[in-house]
């Protein structure tokens, strides 16, 4: 046993320069490879995120423009049909009126010939009535020269 603790202790003994040579090698890398390799990586990782935030913020920005967008073409489109539905009873105010013009226009006319039809009705019966004793008077005149006869 004793030997094969001189032995073990030997071999350490030889392994002491590969221990330091493993040690250099692990601080030199550690300082040389991975320090600008983490601090390469970190800035990658800020400016990664810091694209990714700005085009969050972008599409935030975009998707504001779009709602501004479509809160300004309901607004058009409301002030659009606002103005129609003026046109539109402005044009069945004209045609109301276009309408009520035009019944007292026929309404007149229609007095107007009524009151032409009754007088030339009164007339008729006028000329009938003093045509009618001028012809009864013809009728008796007839009839008495025909007895006498």
């Amino acid at each position: 046993m004793e030997q094969t603790l001189q032995a073990l202790a030997g071999i350490l003994l030889k392994a002491i320069p590969t221990i330091c040579l493993l040690l250099f090698l692990y601080v030199y890398l550690k300082l040389m490879l991975f320090g600008p390799l983490t601090k390469v990586l970190k800035q990658r990782d800020a400016l990664t995120a810091g694209t990714k935030n700005a085009a969050e913020e972008s599409l935030r920005a975009a998707e504001r423009k779009v709602e501004e967008y479509e809160a300004r073409m309901r607004e058009a489109r409301a002030e659009v049909y606002r103005e129609q539905e003026e046109l539109r009873r402005g044009w069945l105010a004209d045609q109301a009126t276009h309408i009520a013009e035009a019944r007292e226009t026929t309404a007149a006319g229609t007095a107007k010939a009524r009151e032409q039809m009754a007088a030339e009705m009164a007339a008729a019966r006028q000329t009938l009535t003093e045509s009618s004793s001028a012809l009864a008077d013809q009728i008796v005149t007839a009839l008495l020269t025909r007895r006498a006869r």
